[in-house]
């Protein structure tokens, strides 16, 4: 079983950046897929990146442009989310997921058994 926590939330400027780091509990981390989901007010929560146990397989939501990077650190039981160039359309809670597989990694919410409780970003225009 893995706890997370998300942090590195909150209100900036159109064209600016964030990063958001969600750290895990566990000794066997590194044997996790992790994904990042967003879910903006009156909206389903959606993916937006994931990153498989060793960090080579890292897939995003078309939508991001490449405005977006996920990356882990398997040493220190991280997964962080570097936002660019961020958009009001950004304005979500960020939610840190984790399932357990070495090899595969996930796009839908439904893949994930561990959610952390989210972080606010607000993006300003």
């Amino acid at each position: 079983q893995v706890q997370l926590a998300e942090s590195g939330g909150g209100l900036v400027q159109a064209g600016g950046s964030l990063r958001l780091s969600c750290a895990a509990s566990g000794r066997t981390f590194s044997n996790y897929a992790m994904g990042w989901f967003r879910q903006a007010p009156g909206k389903e929560r959606e993916f937006v990146a994931a990153i498989n146990s060793s960090g080579d397989r890292t897939p995003y939501a078309d939508s991001l442009k490449g405005r977006f990077t996920i990356s882990r650190d398997n040493a220190k039981n991280m997964v962080y989310l570097q936002m660019n160039s961020l958009e009001p359309d950004d304005t979500a809670v960020y939610y840190c997921a984790a399932e357990y597989n070495p090899w595969n990694v996930y796009r839908r919410t439904n893949e994930y058994s561990y959610w952390g409780q989210g972080t606010q970003v607000t993006v300003s225009s």
